[in-house]
């Protein structure tokens, strides 16, 4: 049996096993490939996504137990229109190997849908499941800041 999901604004009909990860329904089947696969078990945050505004691990989150619209990177902003965080990750220069990037955006941008002007020990708290092999973390703190700030301005 198909199943319906909205992700990034658009109507999509699976036709998967209801045990298949969200992260593979993206990747493979809805060509969303800004989604990465890190370690398989919700403990590097490389594949977070958003299911109704909450930041998720999309390897750990099976097609059955989708609840709701889902967002990924490609879903937040355009080249031409780059959001807040990913111009303060720009701004910041965050990126090193960029492999972790997507998940750490999504997981800064539920943040800071929450919660608009963060401490550093609540930034630290949101983003501790969200690992950087190349040790960006006191940029990836400053973005988040930046992108807090120019938020507020808005």
């Amino acid at each position: 049996m198909a199943t319906d999901l909205k992700i990034n604004g658009n109507q999509h009909q699976i036709d998967l096993p209801d045990d298949v990860p969200l992260l593979w329904v993206l990747r493979d089947e809805v060509g969303l490939t800004g989604t990465k696969f890190g370690c398989g078990v919700a403990a590097c945050g490389a594949c977070t996504v958003h299911i109704d505004g909450e930041a998720v691990r999309s390897c750990q989150v099976a097609l059955s137990d989708v609840w709701g619209d889902v967002t990924t990177i490609e879903g937040i902003g355009t080249p031409d229109a780059m959001t807040a965080i990913q111009q303060a990750w720009v701004d910041h220069q965050v990126a090193q190997c960029g492999y972790c990037q997507s998940g750490q955006i999504m997981q800064a941008a539920a943040l800071l849908a929450e919660n608009p002007a963060p401490s550093d020990t609540e930034i630290d708290d949101a983003m501790q499941g969200n690992l950087c092999r190349c040790g960006t973390y006191p940029r990836i703190r400053a973005a988040i800041h930046d992108a807090a700030s120019k938020l507020k301005e808005a």
